[in-house]
């Protein structure tokens, strides 16, 4: 949608109760669709599609969608040849094959490199290497980097979640319970940076949108609040924002007054700024 990001809009989504699923080799069309869901709002959850994968594209997204069902990862790659080891990479990394061929995400990019083997000349089941050794399963905090570096989105995690307890201990205060603190009051609020406006008629004041996991954050960074913190203003991906909250006809900002950065895993959340 241009100012949002798609994983700004799905986690925005999931917070109106709608149902996101991961993409799935079998289950996803190119782009994304809807799926009848009892636990979705409205009855359908939202499919992503095999395009949302990093370096995947809408040309070979719907190749494999033609060909769809595989069988197994060998299968893909002999009905999909055009696929190159890294894109059969990334789609492991995304969970792709997790559902489909029950096969973990570290296990299939184990994998990958066997796979990548198999061709429609040569004879089917003759790779090497294609059985992993015992790996480890991956931790919510490592699936969600690589959701959020293969798709850009994280469906099961927002990154401010895995930090929390540790925000928590500094009185930071989640975006949903903003509304309950008294206007004027000083407040400490964080979040993964969304948005950096700065528009022409602000004298200089720049507009910062922040996003933990349950909500946005609206931040009006004066033009010496920018000056005395501009190495975080500019080059983090997440802040931590002390400022006097203001509260006007449903309306809460926080006006600055420090900021710092946030050391949260954002790889493949990139935010949005204009001028």
């Amino acid at each position: 949608m241009g100012f949002w990001s798609p994983h700004s809009l799905v986690q925005d989504a999931q917070r109106h109760g709608v149902v996101v699923l991961s993409p799935d080799l079998n289950a996803s069309k190119a782009t994304a669709t809807l799926e009848p869901h009892d636990n979705s709002a409205g009855g359908f959850a939202l499919r992503l599609g095999i395009s949302s994968v990093r370096g995947i594209g809408d040309e070979l997204a719907k190749a494999i969608e033609v060909a769809r069902p595989f069988t197994t990862m060998e299968d893909l790659v002999r009905r999909v040849p055009q696929l190159s080891l890294s894109q059969i990479e990334t789609l492991a990394t995304s969970g792709a094959y997790s559902q489909c061929f029950e096969i973990s995400r570290r296990d299939a990019l184990w994998s990958a490199g066997a796979v990548i083997q198999s061709r429609p000349e040569r004879l089917a089941g003759v790779t090497t290497g294609n059985d992993s050794p015992q790996l480890p399963g991956m931790q919510p905090i490592e699936k969600s980097i690589c959701d959020l570096w293969s798709t850009g989105i994280s469906i099961d995690g927002h990154p401010t979640q895995f930090v929390r307890n540790q925000l928590n201990q500094l009185g930071v205060v989640v975006a949903s319970d903003m509304a309950k603190v008294e206007n004027g009051s000083k407040i400490f609020v964080g979040g993964v940076i969304t948005h950096r406006q700065r528009p022409s008629t602000s004298r200089g004041v720049t507009f910062f949108s922040l996003e933990d996991e349950t909500g946005l954050i609206n931040v009006i960074v004066s033009q010496g609040c920018f000056k005395r913190f501009r190495h975080e203003a500019i080059n983090a991906s997440a802040l931590l924002v002390r400022g006097k909250i203001e509260s006007s006809q449903g309306v809460i900002n926080i006006i600055a007054e420090h900021l710092s950065e946030l050391k949260i895993a954002t790889r493949g959340v990139s935010s949005r700024d204009f001028r």
